[in-house]
């Protein structure tokens, strides 16, 4: 039985909803069929892998306590290892193979007439045939000639006019640049030698005019309270979710993502529901830690205590200024309701009658639409609307699109 390629149409001038499906396969270049299957192989056996160190170093070896309150070992470890290595490592897949298959398959080549991937890793001469400098080897990166790598390690700024995509090279270095950030600050904490930042210190330097002891106490809560703990990290990640929730729209990374609609709309809402969650968790285990392990005995007139203390012209304010925001939209929406009914659509807020324009909105809009000319010249055009800019790709081979993915 022959097998076929479903596409789902939508109903809107986006066409076939194909990136959902494809995404992956693109940017980790998974090409033919046989990939996916010894990736789903792979996983499955380092799932199995990480089940059984789960349950090893619970139940047969379980680390002590101490072992989670070494603080800066930890950031080390993350900021170097996880971070660093982990970026550095991905920027490498993007240049040696991502790159490469990607320029192919814009080209509309045939999947199944692609190198393999180790091929264009082991064999520098076909790299070569694409990106030139790659016959130099690493002379320019050792003889500070970086300019030589500007070939695939770009800064262009704006779309792919056909993916529609942030450029991948761009990609490509802003993960090489990030990993050496975070290689950098992996080496900046101090563990068993005297030198570099110790995170108590840092803290309990932080003394405002108006915050009494400041931060003096905050290191002991974090690191004896669990729940406190969790809370931070549940705020940090919410806030990041939602975070990516934007950038996932104004800055398309993958292919054919800004085209389709539906894509993007699930990806939104999905990280938009998972922000909230985190959020909400994280107020809850902050109420934990304020029942269970809070000890106002031991931090007084510390920023925790200060802000406890002022908690009621906090909370009258936060009161009066949700009752504000709220009243002051449902008036708009009763004022357009009542001008309509009266046949008064000149009098509603609309985009062609009275205008509400988001001033604030719009000023750090164009803000980061002009940034890049100061700070990144390289960076010719916006990737999104979002951002002021008054750029848009057209992609020509949208429609043509799964001709290149047809097996």
């Amino acid at each position: 039985m022959e097998l076929a390629i479903f596409f789902l149409f939508i109903n809107s001038p986006g066409g076939w909803l194909i990136s959902g499906m494809a995404i992956f396969d693109t940017m980790q270049t998974v090409t033919p069929d046989i990939y996916t299957i010894c990736l789903a192989i792979g996983a499955l056996i380092f799932a199995s892998l990480m089940l059984f160190a789960g349950w090893f170093h619970y139940h047969k070896a379980a680390p002590k306590l101490a072992w989670f309150q070494d603080v800066e070992s930890m950031l080390n470890h993350h900021l170097a290892g996880l971070l660093g290595l982990g970026s550095l490592s991905w920027a490498g897949h993007q240049i040696h193979v991502s790159l490469r298959i990607n320029q192919f398959l814009d080209a509309g080549v045939d999947p199944k007439e692609i190198p393999l991937p180790h091929e264009f890793i082991l064999n520098r001469d076909l790299l070569a045939q694409l990106y030139p400098s790659f016959a130099e080897g690493a002379t320019p990166f050792f003889t500070l000639n970086w300019s030589k790598y500007a070939e695939f390690l770009t800064f262009r700024g704006g779309l792919d006019p056909i993916t529609g995509g942030l450029w991948l090279s761009d990609i490509a270095h802003h993960h090489l640049a990030i990993a050496i950030l975070f290689l950098i600050a992996g080496h900046m904490y101090r563990t068993n030698w005297g030198i570099g930042h110790g995170l108590k210190d840092i803290l309990e330097a932080h003394k405002g005019p108006f915050t009494g002891q400041g931060h003096k106490g905050l290191y002991e809560i974090l690191t004896t309270s669990w729940h406190a703990q969790l809370s931070l990290n549940l705020a940090m990640l919410g806030s990041t979710t939602i975070v990516v929730a934007h950038h996932m729209y104004s800055m398309p990374p993958y292919p054919y993502l800004a085209t389709d609609y539906g894509t993007q709309l699930s990806l939104f809402t999905h990280h938009m529901w998972i922000g909230g969650f985190l959020i909400v968790g994280a107020a809850a285990h902050a109420a934990i830690f304020m029942v269970r392990d809070y000890d106002p005995t031991t931090q007084y007139n510390d920023l925790l205590d200060r802000v406890l203390r002022h908690r009621d012209a906090i909370i009258s304010h936060l009161n009066w200024v949700c009752m504000f925001l709220g009243f002051h939209s449902f008036g708009l929406y009763i004022h357009n309701d009542t001008m309509s009914a009266l046949g008064r659509p000149q009098d509603m807020f609309s985009d062609t009658a009275i205008q509400l324009q988001p001033i604030f909105a719009q000023w750090i809009q164009n803000i980061h639409a002009r940034a890049p000319g100061i700070t990144a010249p390289g960076a010719t055009t916006s990737t999104s609307l979002t951002w002021g800019g008054g750029e848009l790709v057209a992609l020509s081979c949208h429609q043509g699109l799964p001709c290149a993915y047809d097996h």
